[in-house]
């Protein structure tokens, strides 16, 4: 193990715990080397601090724009000290090494989430920062970078042992992923627009950006110029995103209602107000605080019906002046006009989980008429088929475990996001009676098979004259012949559309 020199340099702009992991690094021995107001603030404590311009012989400049590029410090953080020549160099220019870097960056991503003007963004965009911590990363052999408060008692409990190889590596991948996703987002801030900040996440404490991944005008939510109301939040994005892809993936005219991310009502009629009223019959009161995204130009009787009622953002192709001017009595409410281009065309999706990234292509398949085959002895009429896949499509962008219920191109009742696929038909069979909507008669679609009978009773009981499911189960024979014995139509996909 390479000697410690007993060094650290420390550059905080997040001062959590510093003073106190500081003072245990005092404790064990380390000069503390530090800048302008860290120093200051370890000073204060009563610390004894070596600053950076003690050691360089030359002061902080351009308003602390240059202070730490200067051999005094980058040649104590890129020494190999393992090197006979790299320790005869810092001898020859009486220079020492460094054993720890403790250091975080400006905080440009909260600047420019606070709304500051560009010279303030512009300032807080650190240059000597990441330049030290890619010395101490590329050189962790010798320097270890430490990042993040939570890393500190890991730091200590490691000097304490007289070993620092087991975090070498580990802390030096995380610097370069630092600086990394750092320069990352400063640099689609600059190109402007590829990140926005958002106010905030899913949560007044998460932090939160949009990317935007081309510059080409996308037919898609994240690309809708908003033409009034107040910022869009990182959930109404994600529910804008939600309603928009629905509504294209039924076609004719449509108006699709989210809420937290599922479709509590969809519909297609001749007319877009019809559309919109049909949609909000579903679920009237889950509509309250929604996302409406329609299919066509929103006008005026529709503008006047979604004003009657509290919505978070309206998406549509265009928005007449009528409607304009209408919407204009709802300042709050966000309204996109969408670009009627082609839909994006980007091969994979990403979800993060902890301390890792999942990939997979998206969902854009739809089932067709074609893909349908009949597994019960009474075939669906064209009606019915419409209505399958009508509810087989709305059941796509429903969270699993979904059922959908539906009728003569409206959704009657969605069970959305259950732990089983019995309680989802429940949840869509109950959200039917409690909206007073008429069941008999209508299509019912399950994301993925039915594992039992039960789900499909539920169904029965409700009213249904015809399915539409995956197929795939083992127990697939029961299941269509309890269909059979129903009288029921039943048809099978084999395409499979969970959604987590």
């Amino acid at each position: 193990m390479t000697k410690a020199t007993n060094r650290a340099l420390i550059s905080v702009s997040n001062k959590t715990g510093i003073e106190g992991f500081a003072t245990a690094l005092f404790e064990r021995g380390f000069e503390l080397v530090s800048t302008g107001g860290t120093a200051k603030a370890l000073k204060a404590t009563g610390l004894p601090v070596t600053t950076v311009d003690s050691l360089t012989g030359f002061p902080e400049i351009l308003d602390g724009r240059v202070k730490t590029l200067h051999p005094a410090i980058h040649g104590g953080l890129l020494a190999d000290r393992r090197r006979a020549d790299h320790r005869a160099t810092l001898g020859d220019h009486g220079l020492a090494g460094f054993d720890l870097l403790v250091l975080n960056l400006y905080p440009f991503a909260q600047t420019q989430a606070s709304g500051a003007d560009f010279d303030t963004c512009i300032e807080t965009i650190d240059i000597g920062g990441p330049a030290m911590l890619r010395a101490a990363a590329k050189n962790h052999a010798n320097v270890l970078p430490v990042i993040d408060p939570d890393q500190f008692d890991a730091v200590l409990c490691a000097l304490d042992a007289d070993d620092l190889e087991p975090l070498r590596q580990a802390y030096a991948a995380r610097a370069f992923q630092h600086t990394a996703a750092y320069d990352r987002l400063i640099a689609d801030w600059l190109a402007g627009g590829g990140e926005t900040a958002l106010r905030y996440g899913e949560n007044p404490h998460q932090q939160a950006t949009l990317s935007l991944l081309t510059d080409k005008d996308l037919n898609c939510a994240a690309q809708g110029q908003q033409i009034q109301g107040k910022a869009l939040s990182y959930n109404n994005y994600l529910d804008a995103d939600s309603a928009w892809e629905l509504c294209q993936d039924l076609g004719g005219v449509n108006a699709v209602i989210v809420k937290h991310n599922n479709p509590c009502g969809a519909a297609r009629s001749h007319s877009l107000l019809e559309a919109f009223e049909r949609a909000k019959a579903c679920d009237p009161a889950s509509a309250f605080g929604g996302v409406v995204a329609l299919s066509a130009p929103l006008d005026g009787p529709t503008a006047s019906a979604l004003a009657q009622m509290f919505l978070e953002v309206v998406l549509a192709p265009d928005v007449t002046a009528e409607a304009s001017a209408i919407m204009a009595t709802k300042p709050n409410v966000r309204v996109l006009k969408v670009p009627t281009g082609p839909r994006p065309t980007h091969p994979w999706a990403y979800r993060s989980i902890s301390g890792a990234l999942l990939r997979q292509s998206f969902d854009r398949r739809l089932v067709a008429e074609t893909d349908l085959q009949v597994t019960t002895a009474l075939s669906p009429t064209q009606e019915q088929i419409a209505d399958l896949l009508f509810a087989f499509t709305v059941g796509k962008h429903t969270k699993s475990n979904a059922i959908i219920l539906a009728k003569d191109g409206q959704t009657l009742g969605i069970g959305a996001g259950q732990m089983s696929r019995v309680d989802a038909a429940r949840l869509a069979r109950w959200k039917a009676q409690e909206a007073g909507l008429n069941t008999a008669g209508c299509a019912v679609a399950s994301d993925a098979f039915f594992p039992f009978e039960d789900g499909l009773r539920v169904a029965i009981d409700a009213g249904a004259s015809a399915v539409i499911q995956p197929g795939g189960s083992r127990r697939d024979p029961e299941v269509i012949a309890a269909a059979d014995a129903a009288g029921l139509a039943m048809v099978f996909t084999g395409i499979r559309h969970f959604r987590h």
